[in-house]
Protein backbone atom coordinates (compact mmCIF):
# COMPACT_ATOMS: atom_id res chain seq x y z
CA UNK A 1 0.00 0.00 0.00
CA UNK A 2 2.82 2.38 0.93
CA UNK A 3 5.19 1.15 -1.76
CA UNK A 4 6.84 3.88 -3.82
CA UNK A 5 7.09 3.76 -7.62
CA UNK A 6 10.32 2.23 -8.87
CA UNK A 7 11.43 5.53 -10.43
CA UNK A 8 10.59 7.70 -7.44
CA UNK A 9 13.65 9.29 -5.74
CA UNK A 10 14.49 8.06 -2.25
CA UNK A 11 13.87 10.51 0.57
CA UNK A 12 17.17 11.89 1.89
CA UNK A 13 17.84 11.59 5.59
CA UNK A 14 19.58 14.42 7.52
CA UNK A 15 22.75 12.33 7.79
CA UNK A 16 22.75 11.61 4.07
CA UNK A 17 22.25 15.31 3.31
CA UNK A 18 25.18 16.25 5.60
CA UNK A 19 27.46 13.70 3.95
CA UNK A 20 26.43 14.96 0.52
CA UNK A 21 27.14 18.56 1.51
CA UNK A 22 30.54 17.60 2.95
CA UNK A 23 31.38 15.77 -0.24
CA UNK A 24 30.54 18.82 -2.36
CA UNK A 25 31.83 21.70 -0.28
CA UNK A 26 34.60 20.23 1.96
CA UNK A 27 37.96 19.11 0.57
CA UNK A 28 39.24 15.65 1.44
CA UNK A 29 41.61 15.57 4.42
CA UNK A 30 43.51 12.59 2.99
CA UNK A 31 45.29 12.52 -0.36
CA UNK A 32 45.40 9.33 -2.38
CA UNK A 33 48.83 7.78 -2.58
CA UNK A 34 50.56 8.37 -5.91
CA UNK A 35 53.25 5.84 -6.68
CA UNK A 36 56.65 7.40 -7.30
CA UNK A 37 58.80 6.09 -10.17
CA UNK A 38 62.27 7.61 -9.68
CA UNK A 39 64.50 7.69 -12.74
CA UNK A 40 68.17 6.75 -12.65
CA UNK A 41 70.59 9.65 -12.84
CA UNK A 42 74.34 10.14 -13.06
CA UNK A 43 76.43 12.87 -11.57
CA UNK A 44 78.70 13.81 -8.66
CA UNK A 45 75.97 13.72 -6.01
CA UNK A 46 74.79 10.31 -7.23
CA UNK A 47 78.37 9.04 -7.05
CA UNK A 48 78.69 10.30 -3.48
CA UNK A 49 75.44 8.54 -2.60
CA UNK A 50 76.68 5.28 -4.12
CA UNK A 51 79.96 5.54 -2.19
CA UNK A 52 78.21 6.23 1.13
CA UNK A 53 75.63 3.49 0.47
CA UNK A 54 78.40 0.95 -0.23
CA UNK A 55 80.31 2.00 2.87
CA UNK A 56 77.23 1.86 5.14
CA UNK A 57 76.09 -1.53 3.86
CA UNK A 58 79.58 -3.01 4.09
CA UNK A 59 79.92 -1.69 7.62
CA UNK A 60 76.52 -3.09 8.64
CA UNK A 61 76.83 -6.54 7.06
CA UNK A 62 80.51 -7.24 7.73
CA UNK A 63 81.12 -5.74 11.18
CA UNK A 64 79.57 -8.71 13.09
CA UNK A 65 82.08 -11.02 11.39
CA UNK A 66 85.09 -9.00 12.54
CA UNK A 67 86.98 -10.89 15.25
CA UNK A 68 88.73 -9.31 18.23
CA UNK A 69 90.86 -11.28 20.71
CA UNK A 70 89.98 -10.38 24.30
CA UNK A 71 91.73 -13.31 25.90
CA UNK A 72 90.24 -16.40 27.54
CA UNK A 73 86.66 -16.51 28.86
CA UNK A 74 85.56 -13.62 26.63
CA UNK A 75 83.77 -13.51 23.25
CA UNK A 76 85.96 -12.76 20.25
CA UNK A 77 83.42 -10.74 18.25
CA UNK A 78 84.49 -7.10 17.79
CA UNK A 79 80.98 -5.66 18.32
CA UNK A 80 78.56 -7.70 20.38
CA UNK A 81 75.64 -6.89 22.67
CA UNK A 82 75.58 -10.00 24.85
CA UNK A 83 72.10 -10.04 26.42
CA UNK A 84 72.84 -13.23 28.35
CA UNK A 85 76.15 -11.84 29.69
CA UNK A 86 74.89 -9.22 30.17
CA UNK A 87 77.24 -6.64 28.67
CA UNK A 88 78.20 -4.96 25.42
CA UNK A 89 81.57 -5.29 23.69
CA UNK A 90 83.07 -2.72 21.33
CA UNK A 91 86.60 -3.77 20.50
CA UNK A 92 88.53 -3.23 23.77
CA UNK A 93 85.64 -1.46 25.47
CA UNK A 94 83.36 -3.60 27.65
CA UNK A 95 80.17 -1.99 28.95
CA UNK A 96 78.32 -3.48 31.91
CA UNK A 97 74.59 -2.94 32.59
CA UNK A 98 75.30 -0.41 35.35
CA UNK A 99 77.35 1.58 32.83
CA UNK A 100 74.42 2.33 30.55
CA UNK A 101 75.33 6.00 30.86
CA UNK A 102 78.00 5.34 28.22
CA UNK A 103 75.21 4.51 25.76
CA UNK A 104 73.39 7.66 26.85
CA UNK A 105 76.55 9.68 26.23
CA UNK A 106 76.95 8.21 22.75
CA UNK A 107 73.32 9.03 21.91
CA UNK A 108 73.80 12.59 23.13
CA UNK A 109 76.96 12.91 21.03
CA UNK A 110 75.10 11.58 18.00
CA UNK A 111 72.20 13.99 18.52
CA UNK A 112 74.47 17.04 18.86
CA UNK A 113 76.49 15.97 15.81
CA UNK A 114 73.23 15.65 13.86
CA UNK A 115 72.17 19.14 14.99
CA UNK A 116 75.52 20.56 13.87
CA UNK A 117 75.40 18.80 10.48
CA UNK A 118 71.84 20.04 9.92
CA UNK A 119 72.78 23.62 10.83
CA UNK A 120 75.63 23.49 8.31
CA UNK A 121 74.34 21.35 5.44
CA UNK A 122 70.60 20.90 5.91
CA UNK A 123 69.14 17.41 5.73
CA UNK A 124 72.39 15.75 4.68
CA UNK A 125 71.69 12.92 7.16
CA UNK A 126 68.34 12.17 5.53
CA UNK A 127 69.69 12.28 2.01
CA UNK A 128 72.81 10.17 2.46
CA UNK A 129 73.18 8.17 5.68
CA UNK A 130 69.71 7.53 7.11
CA UNK A 131 69.05 3.74 7.10
CA UNK A 132 65.68 4.30 5.42
CA UNK A 133 67.41 6.18 2.60
CA UNK A 134 70.23 3.65 2.26
CA UNK A 135 68.00 0.59 2.05
CA UNK A 136 65.39 2.31 -0.13
CA UNK A 137 68.18 3.25 -2.55
CA UNK A 138 69.32 -0.37 -2.58
CA UNK A 139 65.80 -1.66 -3.20
CA UNK A 140 65.26 0.85 -6.02
CA UNK A 141 68.52 -0.30 -7.64
CA UNK A 142 67.23 -3.89 -7.54
CA UNK A 143 63.93 -2.69 -9.01
CA UNK A 144 65.65 -0.93 -11.92
CA UNK A 145 67.83 -3.98 -12.52
CA UNK A 146 64.85 -6.35 -12.76
CA UNK A 147 62.13 -4.13 -14.25
CA UNK A 148 63.99 -1.36 -16.05
CA UNK A 149 64.07 2.38 -15.56
CA UNK A 150 61.21 4.78 -14.90
CA UNK A 151 59.42 4.69 -18.28
CA UNK A 152 59.66 0.91 -18.57
CA UNK A 153 58.20 0.43 -15.08
CA UNK A 154 55.33 2.83 -15.68
CA UNK A 155 54.49 1.14 -18.97
CA UNK A 156 54.71 -2.35 -17.50
CA UNK A 157 52.52 -1.52 -14.48
CA UNK A 158 49.83 -0.19 -16.84
CA UNK A 159 49.80 -3.42 -18.86
CA UNK A 160 47.78 -6.49 -17.94
CA UNK A 161 49.50 -9.41 -16.25
CA UNK A 162 51.74 -11.40 -18.57
CA UNK A 163 54.44 -14.02 -18.24
CA UNK A 164 57.18 -11.42 -18.67
CA UNK A 165 55.61 -9.12 -16.09
CA UNK A 166 55.08 -11.95 -13.63
CA UNK A 167 58.66 -13.18 -13.96
CA UNK A 168 60.11 -9.71 -13.49
CA UNK A 169 57.91 -8.95 -10.47
CA UNK A 170 58.75 -12.33 -8.95
CA UNK A 171 62.47 -11.75 -9.45
CA UNK A 172 62.25 -8.30 -7.90
CA UNK A 173 60.36 -9.38 -4.80
CA UNK A 174 62.56 -12.46 -4.40
CA UNK A 175 65.67 -10.30 -4.37
CA UNK A 176 63.96 -7.86 -2.00
CA UNK A 177 63.19 -10.69 0.40
CA UNK A 178 66.75 -11.99 0.10
CA UNK A 179 68.16 -8.55 0.97
CA UNK A 180 65.62 -8.22 3.80
CA UNK A 181 66.60 -11.60 5.21
CA UNK A 182 70.27 -10.68 5.07
CA UNK A 183 69.44 -7.42 6.84
CA UNK A 184 67.39 -9.10 9.56
CA UNK A 185 70.00 -11.81 10.03
CA UNK A 186 72.81 -9.27 10.29
CA UNK A 187 70.92 -7.43 13.02
CA UNK A 188 70.60 -10.66 15.00
CA UNK A 189 74.37 -11.12 14.67
CA UNK A 190 74.98 -8.01 16.74
CA UNK A 191 73.36 -9.81 19.68
CA UNK A 192 74.69 -13.33 19.14
CA UNK A 193 77.93 -14.75 17.81
CA UNK A 194 77.74 -14.30 14.03
CA UNK A 195 79.08 -17.68 12.80
CA UNK A 196 77.16 -19.59 15.47
CA UNK A 197 73.77 -17.94 14.93
CA UNK A 198 74.12 -18.15 11.14
CA UNK A 199 74.71 -21.88 11.36
CA UNK A 200 71.80 -22.31 13.79
CA UNK A 201 69.38 -20.34 11.60
CA UNK A 202 70.30 -22.31 8.48
CA UNK A 203 70.20 -25.72 10.17
CA UNK A 204 67.06 -25.04 12.21
CA UNK A 205 68.83 -25.11 15.55
CA UNK A 206 68.13 -21.51 16.59
CA UNK A 207 65.72 -20.63 19.37
CA UNK A 208 62.16 -19.45 18.75
CA UNK A 209 63.13 -15.96 19.94
CA UNK A 210 65.89 -15.84 17.34
CA UNK A 211 63.55 -16.90 14.53
CA UNK A 212 60.90 -14.41 15.73
CA UNK A 213 63.22 -11.42 15.62
CA UNK A 214 64.82 -12.64 12.40
CA UNK A 215 61.37 -12.72 10.79
CA UNK A 216 60.36 -9.40 12.34
CA UNK A 217 63.39 -7.50 11.03
CA UNK A 218 63.11 -9.19 7.65
CA UNK A 219 59.47 -8.13 7.37
CA UNK A 220 60.05 -4.55 8.49
CA UNK A 221 62.94 -4.13 6.02
CA UNK A 222 60.85 -5.53 3.18
CA UNK A 223 57.83 -3.33 3.96
CA UNK A 224 59.63 -0.08 4.77
CA UNK A 225 62.26 -0.15 2.00
CA UNK A 226 60.23 -1.95 -0.65
CA UNK A 227 56.69 -0.64 -0.19
CA UNK A 228 56.54 2.35 2.16
CA UNK A 229 59.66 4.10 0.86
CA UNK A 230 59.14 7.88 0.75
CA UNK A 231 56.03 7.59 2.94
CA UNK A 232 58.29 6.77 5.90
CA UNK A 233 60.09 10.09 5.41
CA UNK A 234 56.89 12.05 4.80
CA UNK A 235 54.49 10.61 7.37
CA UNK A 236 56.31 8.38 9.87
CA UNK A 237 59.62 10.11 10.61
CA UNK A 238 59.44 13.05 13.07
CA UNK A 239 62.76 14.57 12.01
CA UNK A 240 61.43 16.62 9.02
CA UNK A 241 58.95 18.34 11.34
CA UNK A 242 61.51 19.92 13.64
CA UNK A 243 64.77 19.90 11.68
CA UNK A 244 63.96 23.42 10.47
CA UNK A 245 64.59 24.62 14.03
CA UNK A 246 68.29 23.71 13.59
CA UNK A 247 68.61 25.69 10.33
CA UNK A 248 68.86 29.37 9.53
CA UNK A 249 69.34 31.51 6.43
CA UNK A 250 72.99 30.43 6.21
CA UNK A 251 72.35 26.65 6.15
CA UNK A 252 73.02 24.91 2.85
CA UNK A 253 69.85 23.48 1.32
CA UNK A 254 68.84 22.15 -2.10
CA UNK A 255 67.21 25.16 -3.75
CA UNK A 256 65.87 26.12 -7.17
CA UNK A 257 67.16 29.52 -8.27
CA UNK A 258 63.92 31.01 -9.49
CA UNK A 259 65.48 34.37 -10.28
CA UNK A 260 67.44 32.62 -13.01
CA UNK A 261 65.03 29.90 -14.09
CA UNK A 262 61.82 31.88 -14.52
CA UNK A 263 59.95 32.39 -16.73
CA UNK A 264 60.19 28.71 -17.54
CA UNK A 265 59.03 27.03 -20.73
CA UNK A 266 59.94 24.63 -23.52
CA UNK A 267 62.90 25.55 -25.66
CA UNK A 268 63.83 24.40 -29.13
CA UNK A 269 67.29 24.36 -30.65
CA UNK A 270 68.12 27.66 -32.28
CA UNK A 271 65.59 29.71 -30.31
CA UNK A 272 66.78 32.75 -28.40
CA UNK A 273 67.05 32.82 -24.62
CA UNK A 274 66.14 36.48 -24.41
CA UNK A 275 63.10 37.29 -22.28
CA UNK A 276 62.87 33.91 -20.60
CA UNK A 277 64.52 31.83 -17.87
CA UNK A 278 66.90 28.90 -18.13
CA UNK A 279 64.36 26.32 -16.93
CA UNK A 280 63.03 24.40 -19.94
CA UNK A 281 60.33 22.67 -17.85
CA UNK A 282 61.67 19.21 -18.72
CA UNK A 283 60.55 17.72 -15.38
CA UNK A 284 63.91 15.93 -15.03
CA UNK A 285 64.25 17.17 -11.42
CA UNK A 286 60.83 15.72 -10.60
CA UNK A 287 61.47 12.38 -12.33
CA UNK A 288 64.67 11.64 -10.37
CA UNK A 289 63.34 12.75 -6.97
CA UNK A 290 62.92 9.72 -4.64
CA UNK A 291 59.98 11.45 -2.91
CA UNK A 292 58.36 12.69 -6.13
CA UNK A 293 58.30 16.43 -5.33
CA UNK A 294 58.98 19.44 -7.55
CA UNK A 295 61.89 21.34 -6.02
CA UNK A 296 60.92 24.39 -8.06
CA UNK A 297 58.01 24.92 -5.67
CA UNK A 298 60.46 25.92 -2.94
CA UNK A 299 61.60 24.22 0.31
CA UNK A 300 59.29 21.36 1.22
CA UNK A 301 58.96 18.92 4.10
CA UNK A 302 59.27 15.96 1.73
CA UNK A 303 62.69 17.03 0.40
CA UNK A 304 65.41 14.85 1.94
CA UNK A 305 68.29 16.90 0.51
CA UNK A 306 69.78 14.11 -1.61
CA UNK A 307 70.60 16.61 -4.43
CA UNK A 308 69.83 14.12 -7.22
CA UNK A 309 67.75 16.88 -8.81
CA UNK A 310 70.99 18.91 -9.11
CA UNK A 311 72.62 16.11 -11.13
CA UNK A 312 69.54 15.80 -13.38
CA UNK A 313 69.26 19.57 -13.94
CA UNK A 314 72.99 19.99 -14.61
CA UNK A 315 72.78 17.27 -17.26
CA UNK A 316 69.93 19.10 -19.02
CA UNK A 317 71.71 22.47 -18.75
CA UNK A 318 74.76 20.99 -20.49
CA UNK A 319 72.55 19.67 -23.28
CA UNK A 320 70.99 23.10 -23.94
CA UNK A 321 74.33 24.90 -23.45
CA UNK A 322 73.30 26.85 -20.34
CA UNK A 323 75.22 27.35 -17.09
CA UNK A 324 74.93 24.54 -14.56
CA UNK A 325 73.53 24.72 -11.02
CA UNK A 326 70.11 26.11 -11.83
CA UNK A 327 69.30 23.93 -8.83
CA UNK A 328 72.06 24.20 -6.27
CA UNK A 329 73.21 23.45 -2.73
CA UNK A 330 73.09 27.03 -1.50
CA UNK A 331 71.97 29.00 1.54
CA UNK A 332 68.92 31.23 1.34
CA UNK A 333 71.12 34.22 2.14
CA UNK A 334 73.43 33.52 -0.79
CA UNK A 335 70.42 32.83 -3.01
CA UNK A 336 69.23 36.37 -2.37
CA UNK A 337 72.74 37.70 -2.95
CA UNK A 338 72.92 35.96 -6.32
CA UNK A 339 69.54 37.37 -7.31
CA UNK A 340 70.89 40.88 -6.57
CA UNK A 341 74.17 40.25 -8.39
CA UNK A 342 76.21 40.35 -5.18
CA UNK A 343 79.10 38.09 -4.24
CA UNK A 344 78.28 35.10 -2.04
CA UNK A 345 79.63 34.47 1.46
CA UNK A 346 79.44 31.14 3.22
CA UNK A 347 79.16 31.67 7.00
CA UNK A 348 80.05 28.35 8.55
CA UNK A 349 81.08 29.90 11.88
CA UNK A 350 78.08 31.55 13.54
CA UNK A 351 76.42 31.52 16.94
CA UNK A 352 74.31 28.44 16.21
CA UNK A 353 77.21 26.32 14.96
CA UNK A 354 79.50 27.57 17.75
CA UNK A 355 76.97 26.41 20.37
CA UNK A 356 76.56 22.99 18.74
CA UNK A 357 80.32 22.55 18.26
CA UNK A 358 81.01 23.61 21.85
CA UNK A 359 78.44 21.17 23.21
CA UNK A 360 79.92 18.44 21.04
CA UNK A 361 83.40 19.22 22.35
CA UNK A 362 82.31 19.33 26.00
CA UNK A 363 80.31 16.10 25.88
CA UNK A 364 83.08 14.40 23.91
CA UNK A 365 85.68 15.51 26.46
CA UNK A 366 83.55 14.24 29.32
CA UNK A 367 83.07 10.88 27.60
CA UNK A 368 86.80 10.62 26.88
CA UNK A 369 87.70 11.45 30.47
CA UNK A 370 85.25 8.90 31.87
CA UNK A 371 86.48 6.19 29.49
CA UNK A 372 90.17 6.81 30.16
CA UNK A 373 89.60 6.74 33.94
CA UNK A 374 87.43 3.66 33.85
CA UNK A 375 88.44 1.16 36.55
CA UNK A 376 88.63 -2.61 36.21
CA UNK A 377 87.14 -3.02 39.68
CA UNK A 378 84.04 -1.50 41.25
CA UNK A 379 83.09 -1.66 44.91
CA UNK A 380 79.75 -0.76 46.47
CA UNK A 381 79.12 -0.70 50.22
CA UNK A 382 75.74 -0.77 51.93
CA UNK A 383 75.45 -0.54 55.71
CA UNK A 384 73.05 -2.88 57.50
CA UNK A 385 70.00 -1.05 58.88
CA UNK A 386 68.48 -3.69 61.10
CA UNK A 387 70.20 -3.51 63.48
CA UNK A 388 72.17 -0.33 62.76
CA UNK A 389 74.79 -1.38 65.32
CA UNK A 390 75.29 -3.95 68.05
CA UNK A 391 76.97 -3.31 71.42
CA UNK A 392 79.21 -6.30 72.20
CA UNK A 393 79.99 -7.70 75.68
CA UNK A 394 83.55 -6.37 75.60
CA UNK A 395 82.25 -2.82 75.17
CA UNK A 396 83.06 -2.50 71.45
CA UNK A 397 80.54 -1.62 68.71
CA UNK A 398 79.84 -3.82 65.70
CA UNK A 399 78.41 -2.70 62.35
CA UNK A 400 77.47 -4.94 59.44
CA UNK A 401 78.05 -4.12 55.75
CA UNK A 402 77.28 -5.71 52.41
CA UNK A 403 80.30 -5.20 50.17
CA UNK A 404 79.84 -5.87 46.45
CA UNK A 405 82.97 -6.18 44.33
CA UNK A 406 82.83 -6.20 40.52
CA UNK A 407 85.77 -7.74 38.69
CA UNK A 408 85.65 -6.55 35.07
CA UNK A 409 88.77 -8.44 34.05
CA UNK A 410 88.66 -11.90 32.48
CA UNK A 411 90.45 -13.75 35.27
CA UNK A 412 90.16 -14.21 39.07
CA UNK A 413 92.00 -11.60 41.15
CA UNK A 414 93.22 -11.73 44.77
CA UNK A 415 92.24 -8.58 46.66
CA UNK A 416 92.54 -7.43 50.28
CA UNK A 417 89.90 -5.34 52.08
CA UNK A 418 91.05 -3.05 54.92
CA UNK A 419 89.61 -0.24 57.05
CA UNK A 420 91.13 3.22 57.46
CA UNK A 421 89.93 6.14 59.57
CA UNK A 422 88.96 4.30 62.80
CA UNK A 423 91.63 3.36 65.31
CA UNK A 424 91.80 -0.30 66.38
CA UNK A 425 89.03 -1.28 63.95
CA UNK A 426 88.81 -4.96 63.01
CA UNK A 427 87.01 -6.92 60.29
CA UNK A 428 85.56 -10.40 60.04
CA UNK A 429 83.03 -12.21 57.89
CA UNK A 430 79.82 -13.87 58.95
CA UNK A 431 80.59 -17.22 60.60
CA UNK A 432 84.09 -16.25 61.68
CA UNK A 433 85.14 -15.88 65.31
CA UNK A 434 88.46 -14.12 64.87
CA UNK A 435 88.92 -10.42 64.03
CA UNK A 436 91.43 -9.24 61.46
CA UNK A 437 93.04 -6.06 60.25
CA UNK A 438 92.11 -7.05 56.71
CA UNK A 439 90.16 -9.66 54.74
CA UNK A 440 91.52 -11.50 51.70
CA UNK A 441 89.19 -12.33 48.80
CA UNK A 442 89.64 -14.20 45.56
CA UNK A 443 87.19 -12.35 43.30
CA UNK A 444 86.00 -14.36 40.28
CA UNK A 445 86.12 -12.81 36.81
CA UNK A 446 83.20 -11.13 35.02
CA UNK A 447 80.84 -11.26 37.99
CA UNK A 448 79.58 -9.14 40.86
CA UNK A 449 80.46 -10.87 44.15
CA UNK A 450 78.81 -9.96 47.46
CA UNK A 451 80.46 -10.27 50.88
CA UNK A 452 78.81 -9.70 54.25
CA UNK A 453 81.46 -8.26 56.57
CA UNK A 454 81.44 -6.85 60.08
CA UNK A 455 83.52 -3.98 61.45
CA UNK A 456 84.18 -3.65 65.19
CA UNK A 457 85.68 -0.66 66.96
CA UNK A 458 86.03 0.54 70.57
CA UNK A 459 83.11 2.61 71.80
CA UNK A 460 85.38 5.60 72.32
CA UNK A 461 86.13 5.76 68.57
CA UNK A 462 82.49 6.76 67.94
CA UNK A 463 82.19 9.90 70.12
CA UNK A 464 79.02 11.34 68.55
CA UNK A 465 77.16 8.26 67.38
CA UNK A 466 78.76 8.28 63.90
CA UNK A 467 82.31 8.08 62.63
CA UNK A 468 83.40 8.34 58.98
CA UNK A 469 85.91 5.79 57.70
CA UNK A 470 87.10 4.20 54.45
CA UNK A 471 86.90 0.71 53.04
CA UNK A 472 90.09 0.27 51.00
CA UNK A 473 90.57 -2.46 48.41
CA UNK A 474 94.14 -3.38 47.47
CA UNK A 475 95.60 -5.84 45.00
CA UNK A 476 98.16 -8.55 45.78
CA UNK A 477 101.02 -6.07 45.41
CA UNK A 478 99.50 -3.75 47.99
CA UNK A 479 98.46 -1.07 45.50
CA UNK A 480 95.23 0.72 46.25
CA UNK A 481 92.51 -0.27 43.78
CA UNK A 482 89.49 1.59 45.08
CA UNK A 483 88.40 3.49 48.19
CA UNK A 484 84.82 3.94 49.44
CA UNK A 485 83.84 6.23 52.32
CA UNK A 486 81.06 5.10 54.67
CA UNK A 487 80.21 5.48 58.36
CA UNK A 488 80.42 3.52 61.59
CA UNK A 489 77.34 3.95 63.80
CA UNK A 490 77.08 3.66 67.57
CA UNK A 491 75.11 4.97 70.57
CA UNK A 492 74.29 8.68 70.34
CA UNK A 493 76.51 10.80 72.62
CA UNK A 494 78.17 7.56 73.67
CA UNK A 495 75.49 6.71 76.27
CA UNK A 496 76.12 3.19 77.62
CA UNK A 497 72.77 1.63 76.84
CA UNK A 498 74.29 -1.82 77.15
CA UNK A 499 75.00 -1.13 80.86
CA UNK A 500 71.28 -1.11 81.55
CA UNK A 501 70.19 -4.76 81.53
CA UNK A 502 66.54 -3.82 81.99
CA UNK A 503 66.42 -2.38 78.47
CA UNK A 504 68.13 -5.40 76.98
CA UNK A 505 65.92 -7.84 78.88
CA UNK A 506 62.87 -5.92 77.72
CA UNK A 507 63.82 -6.61 74.14
CA UNK A 508 65.17 -3.13 73.28
CA UNK A 509 67.81 -3.05 70.54
CA UNK A 510 70.78 -0.73 71.13
CA UNK A 511 69.58 1.58 68.32
CA UNK A 512 66.12 1.78 69.94
CA UNK A 513 67.78 2.41 73.29
CA UNK A 514 69.57 5.44 71.87
CA UNK A 515 66.31 6.74 70.47
CA UNK A 516 64.70 6.26 73.90
CA UNK A 517 67.45 8.33 75.56
CA UNK A 518 66.97 11.09 73.01
CA UNK A 519 63.23 11.14 73.72
CA UNK A 520 63.97 11.84 77.37
CA UNK A 521 66.04 14.93 76.60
Amino acid sequence: MNAMPPDAPAKATPVARDEALLGVFAPSLYADHVKVYPRAVRGPFRQVKWAILTLCLAFYYLLPWLRWDRGPNAPNQALLVDMAGPRAYLFNLEIWPQEVYYITGLLILGAIALFLATALYGRVWCGYTCPQTVWTDLFMAVERWTEGDRNARIKRDAQPLSVNKLLRKTAKHSLWLLVSAATGGAWIMYFQDAPTVTREIVTGGASMATYFFFGLFTLTTYVLAGWAREQVCTYMCPWPRFQAAMQDEHSLVVTYQGWRGETRGKHKAGETWEGRGDCIDCQACVHVCPTGIDIRNGPQLECIGCALCIDACDDMMRKVDRPERLIDFVSLDNLQRRAKGQSTVQKLVRLRTIIYASLLLVVGAIMLYVLTNRADFVMAVQQDRAPLYVALSDGSIRNGYTVKVTNKTHGPVDLRLTVEGVKDARLFQAGETGRHTGLDFSVPSDVVTSYHVFVTAPRGQIPRGQQQFDFVLRDAAGREVIRIRTQLSGPARGWPCSSYPSFVNAGFRPSLCSAFWWSLV
